[in-house]
């Protein structure tokens, strides 16, 4: 076999598509779009306070009464997760389209909410920028509108800034 070279550029995400694939088939999982959409589709306030953590298949064929759902969850909310278990199979399921769980039980395993977030640095925006931008958006009549576009005329010559240095 021989090794052929593409001769492109190759994202990080391309590159790691199926380095991810036998972990996630270990825990049930057949692809990772119940861990990477997660926030999407569980009802509030359970996206920020539980996170996936294995789906469990019965023994035998895929049944049509969907798998187990195992939740991480932060200390102090198990118990709402488990009486809310079947609204957040439901959340699940309609985000899928289909019975992909059954039932949500807990993990014996903690999670820690956040343990992946960066921290974000703001920076205020320049005199300069902050006339520049006032200026622009002077003429807007709503003043939630108004201070909508400043904040995002901000954020974009801020964004600009970073292009240039």
């Amino acid at each position: 076999m021989t090794f052929r070279r593409r001769n492109r550029t190759v994202g990080i995400a391309d590159a790691l598509t199926g380095a991810l694939d036998p972990v996630l088939k270990k825990r049930g999982f057949a692809s990772q779009d119940i861990l990477s959409h997660w926030a999407a589709m569980a009802p509030a306030p359970y996206d920020q306070v539980a996170m996936p953590d294995k789906l469990s298949w019965p023994r035998g064929e895929r049944s049509a009464e969907g798998a187990t759902l195992y939740l991480r969850c932060v200390a102090g909310h198990s118990l709402a997760i488990a009486h809310e278990g079947t609204r957040i199979a439901a959340a699940v399921n309609r985000y899928f389209g289909y019975i992909l769980v059954g039932q949500v039980r807990l993990s014996a395993e903690p999670f820690t909410p956040g343990s992946a977030a960066t921290d974000r640095h703001i920076i205020e925006p320049s005199p300069d920028v902050r006339a520049r931008v006032g200026a622009d958006v002077e003429v807007v009549d709503d003043d939630g509108v108004r201070e909508a576009l400043r904040n995002l005329g901000h954020a974009l010559a801020q964004k600009n800034g970073k292009r240039r240095g």
